[in-house]
C-alpha cells in the first residue's frame, strides 16, 4: 500500500492517491510515523505536481513540514526547482517553514537566492520576510550569497521588496556587509 502512494505521487496521480485513501483512510497518518525519509508530498513537490500537493495538504497539511533525510521539507524542494505554484501552497498552509534550515543550513529564501528564482523569493518574501535576514550555514547575509551566486538581479528585486537601509547594511558574522566585502566572490 505504501509503495502504491509513492509510485503515485511519482507520477502526481490523483485518482490514485484518492483510490488509495479509500482502501485505507489512514494511508498519511502511517507515513507521518513511518521511518521513511520523504513522504509522498515531497515527492510531489520535487516533481512539480501541484494538484497531488493540494490534495494531500487538504488532508495532512501537518506533512508540509515533515522533513527528509537531509533535513529538507516540500518547500525547500518545490523552492530548489522552482515550482511557484506549489511553493504557494506550501507558504499558505504552513509559511513558518519559510524561516526552516536544512541539513546545510539554507533556509527556503536562501535556497531561492542562490537559485536567482525572483518569482519564488517574492512569494516566500510574502509570506516570511524577516526569514531574508536570517544568516546562511557560513554565516552570510543573504544579500552577499546573491553577490557570491552572481544572482544579482534576484538581489535587486529583494532589495527593493524588502525597502530597508538597515537591512542593505545587514552585517555577516564577521561584521561585513556587502559594501565592505567590496562584492567580492569566495568560493
Amino acid at each position: 500500500m505504501e509503495r502504491r502512494i509513492y509510485e503515485a505521487a511519482i507520477e502526481g496521480n490523483i485518482i490514485s492517491l484518492l483510490n488509495l485513501l479509500q482502501e485505507d483512510a489512514l494511508i498519511l497518518d502511517r507515513i507521518t510515523v513511518s521511518c521513511y525519509g520523504e513522504t509522498p508530498l515531497h515527492l510531489a513537490s520535487m516533481l512539480g505536481h501541484a494538484e497531488f500537493v493540494q490534495e494531500i495538504l487538504g488532508r495532512k497539511p501537518e506533512l508540509a513540514g515533515v522533513f527528509d533525510s537531509r533535513k529538507s521539507s516540500p518547500i525547500h524542494l518545490a523552492t530548489s526547482k522552482g515550482y511557484l505554484d506549489i511553493v504557494k501552497i506550501l507558504v499558505s498552509v504552513n509559511p513558518e517553514m519559510c524561516f526552516v534550515r536544512d541539513r546545510d543550513g539554507k533556509n527556503p529564501i536562501h535556497i531561492a537566492a542562490i537559485k536567482g528564482r525572483v518569482s519564488v523569493i517574492k512569494e516566500l518574501v510574502k509570506g516570511r520576510p524577516n526569514a531574508a535576514r536570517m544568516l546562511t550555514e557560513r554565516g552570510e547575509t543573504i544579500l552577499q550569497a546573491f553577490v557570491r551566486f552572481d544572482q544579482l538581479e534576484a538581489m535587486e528585486f529583494l532589495v527593493e521588496a524588502i525597502n530597508d537601509h538597515e537591512f542593505m547594511n545587514s552585517e555577516d558574522d564577521d561584521g561585513n556587509t556587502i559594501a565592505s566585502s567590496g562584492g567580492r566572490k569566495t568560493s
